[in-house]
Protein backbone atom coordinates (compact mmCIF):
# COMPACT_ATOMS: atom_id res chain seq x y z
CA UNK A 1 0.00 0.00 0.00
CA UNK A 2 1.04 3.50 -0.61
CA UNK A 3 0.31 4.31 3.04
CA UNK A 4 3.27 2.16 3.99
CA UNK A 5 5.54 4.12 1.69
CA UNK A 6 4.67 7.38 3.47
CA UNK A 7 7.41 9.03 5.43
CA UNK A 8 7.95 7.74 8.95
CA UNK A 9 6.92 11.01 10.61
CA UNK A 10 3.65 11.07 8.71
CA UNK A 11 2.91 7.45 9.60
CA UNK A 12 3.44 8.19 13.34
CA UNK A 13 1.15 11.21 13.18
CA UNK A 14 -1.53 9.18 11.46
CA UNK A 15 -1.28 6.45 14.09
CA UNK A 16 -1.70 8.97 16.91
CA UNK A 17 -4.70 10.56 15.22
CA UNK A 18 -6.31 7.16 14.68
CA UNK A 19 -5.80 6.24 18.35
CA UNK A 20 -7.35 9.53 19.47
CA UNK A 21 -10.35 8.96 17.17
CA UNK A 22 -10.93 5.47 18.55
CA UNK A 23 -10.76 6.83 22.13
CA UNK A 24 -13.27 9.54 21.38
CA UNK A 25 -15.68 7.04 19.82
CA UNK A 26 -15.43 4.69 22.80
CA UNK A 27 -16.01 7.56 25.27
CA UNK A 28 -19.08 8.79 23.44
CA UNK A 29 -20.48 5.27 23.25
CA UNK A 30 -19.91 4.71 26.98
CA UNK A 31 -21.58 7.97 27.91
CA UNK A 32 -24.58 7.14 25.78
CA UNK A 33 -25.00 3.75 27.45
CA UNK A 34 -24.44 4.59 31.10
CA UNK A 35 -27.58 6.68 31.71
CA UNK A 36 -29.89 4.04 30.25
CA UNK A 37 -28.27 0.96 31.74
CA UNK A 38 -26.97 2.10 35.11
CA UNK A 39 -29.27 1.46 38.15
CA UNK A 40 -29.87 4.47 40.46
CA UNK A 41 -27.81 4.37 43.65
CA UNK A 42 -29.84 3.06 46.61
CA UNK A 43 -31.13 5.87 48.89
CA UNK A 44 -31.04 5.27 52.63
CA UNK A 45 -34.59 4.89 53.93
CA UNK A 46 -35.22 7.15 56.93
CA UNK A 47 -38.43 7.08 58.96
CA UNK A 48 -40.85 9.95 58.58
CA UNK A 49 -40.90 12.69 61.21
CA UNK A 50 -44.11 11.33 62.68
CA UNK A 51 -42.76 7.80 62.90
CA UNK A 52 -39.53 9.03 64.44
CA UNK A 53 -41.41 11.10 67.00
CA UNK A 54 -43.57 8.13 67.88
CA UNK A 55 -40.56 5.89 68.32
CA UNK A 56 -38.92 8.47 70.57
CA UNK A 57 -42.00 9.28 72.68
CA UNK A 58 -41.13 10.16 76.26
CA UNK A 59 -42.21 8.24 79.34
CA UNK A 60 -44.57 11.14 80.06
CA UNK A 61 -46.43 10.50 76.81
CA UNK A 62 -46.68 6.79 77.59
CA UNK A 63 -47.90 7.48 81.13
CA UNK A 64 -50.55 9.97 80.01
CA UNK A 65 -51.75 7.69 77.21
CA UNK A 66 -52.19 4.92 79.76
CA UNK A 67 -54.40 6.90 82.13
CA UNK A 68 -55.64 9.90 80.15
CA UNK A 69 -59.01 8.53 79.05
CA UNK A 70 -59.91 7.77 82.70
CA UNK A 71 -59.41 11.39 83.83
CA UNK A 72 -62.65 13.39 83.93
CA UNK A 73 -63.78 16.97 84.33
CA UNK A 74 -66.29 17.69 87.11
CA UNK A 75 -68.58 20.72 86.85
CA UNK A 76 -70.76 21.65 89.82
CA UNK A 77 -73.65 24.01 90.42
CA UNK A 78 -74.89 25.30 93.73
CA UNK A 79 -77.69 27.71 94.56
CA UNK A 80 -77.01 30.01 97.50
CA UNK A 81 -79.72 32.02 99.26
CA UNK A 82 -78.64 35.17 101.07
CA UNK A 83 -80.31 37.50 103.53
CA UNK A 84 -79.86 41.22 103.87
CA UNK A 85 -77.63 42.10 106.83
CA UNK A 86 -79.59 43.15 109.92
CA UNK A 87 -78.33 46.77 109.85
CA UNK A 88 -80.20 47.26 106.56
CA UNK A 89 -83.40 46.01 108.14
CA UNK A 90 -83.11 48.45 111.05
CA UNK A 91 -81.84 51.47 109.11
CA UNK A 92 -84.53 54.22 109.26
CA UNK A 93 -83.54 55.44 105.79
CA UNK A 94 -84.44 52.13 104.16
CA UNK A 95 -87.55 51.68 106.27
CA UNK A 96 -88.78 55.18 105.32
CA UNK A 97 -88.76 54.28 101.62
CA UNK A 98 -89.63 50.61 101.75
CA UNK A 99 -91.52 50.20 105.00
CA UNK A 100 -92.39 46.61 105.79
CA UNK A 101 -92.13 45.73 102.09
CA UNK A 102 -88.32 45.82 102.27
CA UNK A 103 -87.25 42.36 101.03
CA UNK A 104 -85.33 40.37 103.62
CA UNK A 105 -83.81 37.90 101.16
CA UNK A 106 -81.58 38.69 98.24
CA UNK A 107 -82.17 36.88 94.92
CA UNK A 108 -80.63 33.39 94.91
CA UNK A 109 -77.11 33.24 93.52
CA UNK A 110 -75.93 30.45 91.23
CA UNK A 111 -72.37 29.37 92.00
CA UNK A 112 -70.40 27.18 89.61
CA UNK A 113 -67.32 25.15 90.35
CA UNK A 114 -64.79 23.14 88.40
CA UNK A 115 -62.56 20.24 89.33
CA UNK A 116 -61.09 16.98 88.16
CA UNK A 117 -61.40 13.32 89.02
CA UNK A 118 -60.58 9.88 87.70
CA UNK A 119 -62.50 6.65 87.20
CA UNK A 120 -61.51 3.88 89.62
CA UNK A 121 -64.07 1.24 88.66
CA UNK A 122 -65.63 0.14 85.36
CA UNK A 123 -69.08 0.48 86.87
CA UNK A 124 -68.65 4.25 87.08
CA UNK A 125 -67.10 5.22 90.44
CA UNK A 126 -65.09 8.44 90.23
CA UNK A 127 -62.63 9.60 92.90
CA UNK A 128 -62.17 13.32 93.54
CA UNK A 129 -61.69 15.89 96.32
CA UNK A 130 -64.47 16.55 98.81
CA UNK A 131 -64.15 20.31 98.31
CA UNK A 132 -64.83 19.86 94.57
CA UNK A 133 -68.38 18.56 95.17
CA UNK A 134 -69.03 20.18 98.55
CA UNK A 135 -72.70 21.18 98.90
CA UNK A 136 -73.25 20.90 95.14
CA UNK A 137 -76.84 20.73 93.91
CA UNK A 138 -75.79 19.37 90.53
CA UNK A 139 -72.68 17.44 89.49
CA UNK A 140 -71.79 16.88 85.83
CA UNK A 141 -68.98 14.49 84.86
CA UNK A 142 -67.46 14.91 81.42
CA UNK A 143 -65.20 12.25 79.92
CA UNK A 144 -62.25 12.97 77.66
CA UNK A 145 -64.21 11.70 74.64
CA UNK A 146 -66.82 14.40 75.24
CA UNK A 147 -69.57 12.30 76.82
CA UNK A 148 -71.35 13.91 79.78
CA UNK A 149 -73.14 12.21 82.67
CA UNK A 150 -74.98 13.38 85.73
CA UNK A 151 -72.98 12.46 88.81
CA UNK A 152 -74.39 11.34 92.14
CA UNK A 153 -72.23 12.02 95.18
CA UNK A 154 -71.84 8.59 96.78
CA UNK A 155 -69.91 9.70 99.82
CA UNK A 156 -67.84 12.58 101.19
CA UNK A 157 -65.15 12.70 103.87
CA UNK A 158 -64.19 16.27 104.71
CA UNK A 159 -61.46 15.21 107.14
CA UNK A 160 -59.40 13.65 104.35
CA UNK A 161 -60.88 15.83 101.57
CA UNK A 162 -61.99 12.81 99.53
CA UNK A 163 -65.27 12.07 97.75
CA UNK A 164 -66.70 9.36 95.51
CA UNK A 165 -69.09 10.23 92.67
CA UNK A 166 -71.12 7.61 90.76
CA UNK A 167 -72.07 7.88 87.08
CA UNK A 168 -74.23 5.51 85.03
CA UNK A 169 -72.31 5.05 81.80
CA UNK A 170 -72.40 1.32 81.14
CA UNK A 171 -69.81 -1.13 82.37
CA UNK A 172 -66.92 -0.62 79.98
CA UNK A 173 -65.37 2.61 81.21
CA UNK A 174 -61.62 3.27 81.18
CA UNK A 175 -60.07 2.83 84.62
CA UNK A 176 -56.98 4.57 86.01
CA UNK A 177 -54.37 2.06 87.27
CA UNK A 178 -53.61 2.64 90.96
CA UNK A 179 -50.05 2.43 92.21
CA UNK A 180 -48.66 2.48 95.74
CA UNK A 181 -47.68 5.70 97.47
CA UNK A 182 -45.63 3.73 100.01
CA UNK A 183 -43.10 3.01 97.26
CA UNK A 184 -42.72 6.66 96.24
CA UNK A 185 -39.38 8.31 96.98
CA UNK A 186 -38.23 11.90 97.01
CA UNK A 187 -36.90 12.73 93.54
CA UNK A 188 -39.28 10.39 91.69
CA UNK A 189 -41.07 11.78 88.64
CA UNK A 190 -44.52 13.25 89.26
CA UNK A 191 -47.05 13.88 86.46
CA UNK A 192 -50.20 15.88 87.22
CA UNK A 193 -53.23 15.48 84.94
CA UNK A 194 -56.43 17.49 85.13
CA UNK A 195 -58.31 20.62 84.13
CA UNK A 196 -56.58 23.58 85.78
CA UNK A 197 -58.38 26.90 85.41
CA UNK A 198 -60.75 25.26 82.92
CA UNK A 199 -58.03 24.18 80.49
CA UNK A 200 -59.10 20.61 79.84
CA UNK A 201 -56.71 17.67 79.56
CA UNK A 202 -53.66 19.52 80.85
CA UNK A 203 -50.45 17.70 81.83
CA UNK A 204 -47.66 19.11 84.01
CA UNK A 205 -44.39 17.45 85.00
CA UNK A 206 -42.21 17.68 88.10
CA UNK A 207 -40.69 15.58 90.82
CA UNK A 208 -41.69 14.49 94.29
CA UNK A 209 -40.14 17.18 96.49
CA UNK A 210 -40.95 15.66 99.87
CA UNK A 211 -43.15 13.04 101.52
CA UNK A 212 -45.42 13.05 104.58
CA UNK A 213 -45.87 16.81 104.65
CA UNK A 214 -48.28 17.31 107.61
CA UNK A 215 -51.54 19.08 106.89
CA UNK A 216 -50.84 21.46 109.79
CA UNK A 217 -47.72 22.71 107.98
CA UNK A 218 -49.73 23.20 104.81
CA UNK A 219 -52.16 25.42 106.70
CA UNK A 220 -55.18 23.11 107.06
CA UNK A 221 -54.96 21.75 110.58
CA UNK A 222 -58.58 20.57 110.37
CA UNK A 223 -57.50 17.80 107.99
CA UNK A 224 -55.83 14.57 108.98
CA UNK A 225 -53.41 14.06 106.14
CA UNK A 226 -49.76 13.76 105.27
CA UNK A 227 -49.29 15.03 101.71
CA UNK A 228 -47.00 14.19 98.84
CA UNK A 229 -45.36 17.49 97.93
CA UNK A 230 -44.43 18.08 94.30
CA UNK A 231 -43.22 20.88 92.05
CA UNK A 232 -45.53 19.74 89.24
CA UNK A 233 -47.89 22.68 88.68
CA UNK A 234 -51.21 22.17 90.49
CA UNK A 235 -53.80 24.93 90.14
CA UNK A 236 -57.53 25.37 90.88
CA UNK A 237 -59.31 22.91 88.61
CA UNK A 238 -56.58 20.30 89.11
CA UNK A 239 -58.19 19.37 92.41
CA UNK A 240 -59.25 15.74 92.42
CA UNK A 241 -57.15 14.76 89.41
CA UNK A 242 -54.45 12.08 89.52
CA UNK A 243 -50.76 12.47 90.27
CA UNK A 244 -48.91 9.78 88.31
CA UNK A 245 -45.55 8.09 88.52
CA UNK A 246 -43.39 7.46 85.46
CA UNK A 247 -45.32 4.22 84.74
CA UNK A 248 -48.68 5.99 84.52
CA UNK A 249 -49.89 4.66 87.89
CA UNK A 250 -51.82 6.92 90.25
CA UNK A 251 -49.77 7.71 93.36
CA UNK A 252 -51.84 10.62 94.66
CA UNK A 253 -54.88 12.87 94.30
CA UNK A 254 -53.97 16.45 93.45
CA UNK A 255 -55.24 19.06 95.88
CA UNK A 256 -55.00 22.78 95.14
CA UNK A 257 -55.19 24.14 98.67
CA UNK A 258 -52.69 26.97 98.89
CA UNK A 259 -53.60 30.08 96.95
CA UNK A 260 -50.18 31.55 97.70
CA UNK A 261 -48.24 28.46 96.60
CA UNK A 262 -45.76 29.06 93.79
CA UNK A 263 -44.06 26.02 92.32
CA UNK A 264 -45.39 23.78 95.09
CA UNK A 265 -48.37 21.43 94.95
CA UNK A 266 -49.77 18.79 97.25
CA UNK A 267 -51.42 15.42 96.70
CA UNK A 268 -53.21 12.98 98.98
CA UNK A 269 -51.32 9.65 98.95
CA UNK A 270 -53.22 6.99 97.03
CA UNK A 271 -52.76 4.40 99.80
CA UNK A 272 -54.74 6.64 102.15
CA UNK A 273 -57.34 7.20 99.45
CA UNK A 274 -57.77 3.45 98.94
CA UNK A 275 -58.71 3.01 102.61
CA UNK A 276 -61.16 5.90 102.62
CA UNK A 277 -62.69 5.13 99.23
CA UNK A 278 -63.77 1.62 100.16
CA UNK A 279 -65.61 2.99 103.21
CA UNK A 280 -67.23 5.77 101.20
CA UNK A 281 -68.47 3.26 98.63
CA UNK A 282 -69.94 1.05 101.37
CA UNK A 283 -71.25 3.56 103.89
CA UNK A 284 -71.08 6.99 102.27
CA UNK A 285 -69.06 8.31 105.21
CA UNK A 286 -65.99 7.58 107.32
CA UNK A 287 -65.84 7.47 111.12
CA UNK A 288 -62.81 9.27 112.57
CA UNK A 289 -61.72 8.86 116.20
CA UNK A 290 -61.35 11.92 118.38
CA UNK A 291 -60.06 12.75 121.88
CA UNK A 292 -60.91 16.46 122.11
CA UNK A 293 -57.83 18.58 122.68
CA UNK A 294 -56.07 21.51 121.07
CA UNK A 295 -52.35 20.94 121.06
CA UNK A 296 -48.94 22.41 120.35
CA UNK A 297 -45.49 20.90 120.07
CA UNK A 298 -43.38 21.57 123.16
CA UNK A 299 -39.62 21.51 123.66
CA UNK A 300 -37.69 22.26 126.87
CA UNK A 301 -36.50 25.59 125.44
CA UNK A 302 -40.05 26.58 124.46
CA UNK A 303 -41.26 25.57 127.93
CA UNK A 304 -38.64 27.81 129.57
CA UNK A 305 -39.72 30.70 127.35
CA UNK A 306 -43.36 30.22 128.39
CA UNK A 307 -42.47 29.96 132.08
CA UNK A 308 -40.30 33.09 131.91
CA UNK A 309 -43.21 35.14 130.62
CA UNK A 310 -44.80 36.92 133.62
CA UNK A 311 -48.12 37.11 131.74
CA UNK A 312 -48.27 33.39 131.02
CA UNK A 313 -51.44 31.90 132.55
CA UNK A 314 -49.73 28.55 133.14
CA UNK A 315 -46.41 27.02 134.08
CA UNK A 316 -45.52 24.01 131.96
CA UNK A 317 -43.09 21.13 132.51
CA UNK A 318 -39.75 21.67 130.78
CA UNK A 319 -39.95 18.48 128.72
CA UNK A 320 -40.49 17.51 125.09
CA UNK A 321 -43.98 16.35 124.14
CA UNK A 322 -47.45 17.60 123.18
CA UNK A 323 -48.76 20.54 125.16
CA UNK A 324 -52.51 20.61 125.78
CA UNK A 325 -53.70 24.13 125.01
CA UNK A 326 -57.43 23.47 124.95
CA UNK A 327 -59.84 20.82 126.23
CA UNK A 328 -63.25 20.55 124.52
CA UNK A 329 -66.09 20.22 127.04
CA UNK A 330 -67.67 16.75 127.34
CA UNK A 331 -64.99 15.27 125.08
CA UNK A 332 -63.09 12.06 125.93
CA UNK A 333 -60.14 14.15 127.14
CA UNK A 334 -62.36 16.26 129.41
CA UNK A 335 -64.10 13.21 130.81
CA UNK A 336 -60.74 11.54 131.48
CA UNK A 337 -59.42 14.55 133.44
CA UNK A 338 -56.95 16.03 130.93
CA UNK A 339 -56.15 19.64 131.79
CA UNK A 340 -54.78 22.67 129.98
CA UNK A 341 -51.02 22.75 130.58
CA UNK A 342 -50.63 18.96 130.63
CA UNK A 343 -47.91 17.56 128.40
CA UNK A 344 -48.58 14.21 126.72
CA UNK A 345 -45.27 12.37 126.36
CA UNK A 346 -46.40 8.83 125.43
CA UNK A 347 -49.45 6.90 124.16
CA UNK A 348 -49.80 3.16 124.77
CA UNK A 349 -46.13 3.05 125.74
CA UNK A 350 -44.99 4.79 122.56
CA UNK A 351 -42.93 7.94 123.04
CA UNK A 352 -44.29 10.98 121.17
CA UNK A 353 -42.72 14.39 120.62
CA UNK A 354 -45.09 16.11 118.17
CA UNK A 355 -48.79 16.65 117.72
CA UNK A 356 -48.62 14.96 114.32
CA UNK A 357 -47.41 11.75 115.95
CA UNK A 358 -50.29 11.89 118.43
CA UNK A 359 -52.79 12.57 115.65
CA UNK A 360 -51.60 9.55 113.66
CA UNK A 361 -51.94 7.28 116.70
CA UNK A 362 -55.46 8.54 117.41
CA UNK A 363 -56.52 8.25 113.75
CA UNK A 364 -55.28 4.67 113.55
CA UNK A 365 -56.88 3.64 116.84
CA UNK A 366 -60.50 3.58 115.71
CA UNK A 367 -63.66 4.90 117.37
CA UNK A 368 -64.39 3.56 120.85
CA UNK A 369 -60.85 2.34 121.52
CA UNK A 370 -59.02 2.80 124.83
CA UNK A 371 -55.80 4.79 124.82
CA UNK A 372 -53.30 4.95 127.69
CA UNK A 373 -51.76 8.42 127.90
CA UNK A 374 -48.62 9.22 129.85
CA UNK A 375 -49.00 12.83 131.00
CA UNK A 376 -46.52 15.17 132.64
CA UNK A 377 -48.39 17.57 134.94
CA UNK A 378 -46.05 19.91 136.75
CA UNK A 379 -43.47 17.74 138.50
CA UNK A 380 -45.65 14.63 138.44
CA UNK A 381 -46.17 11.94 135.81
CA UNK A 382 -49.64 10.39 135.49
CA UNK A 383 -51.22 7.60 133.50
CA UNK A 384 -54.62 8.58 132.12
CA UNK A 385 -56.95 6.25 130.25
CA UNK A 386 -59.56 7.52 127.81
CA UNK A 387 -61.92 6.10 125.20
CA UNK A 388 -62.04 7.72 121.77
CA UNK A 389 -65.28 9.15 120.39
CA UNK A 390 -66.40 9.90 116.83
CA UNK A 391 -65.26 13.24 115.48
CA UNK A 392 -68.58 14.18 113.88
CA UNK A 393 -70.26 14.28 117.29
CA UNK A 394 -68.09 17.29 118.18
CA UNK A 395 -67.82 19.02 114.79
Amino acid sequence: MKFINLPKSVRQLSTHLFAILIGVLLSVNTLSVLPSQAEPAPIAQTPSNAAAAKANSSFVTAAVNRVGSAVVRIDTERTVSRRLPDPFMEDPFFRRFFGDSLPRNLPPEQLRGLGSGFIIDKSGFVLTNAHVVDKADKVTVRLKDGREFEGKVQGVDEVTDLAVVKIDAGSDLPVAPLGSSSEVQVGDWAIAVGNPLGFDNTVTLGIVSTLKRPSSQVGISSKRLEFIQTDAAINPGNSGGPLLNELGEVIGINTAIRADATGIGFAIPIDKAKQITSELQRNGKVAHPFIGIGMDDLTPSEARRINANPNSPIQVPEVQGVLVGRVIPNSPAANAGIRIGDVIVAVDGRRITTGEELLVIVENSGVGENLQLKVQRGNRTQQISLRTAELKDFS
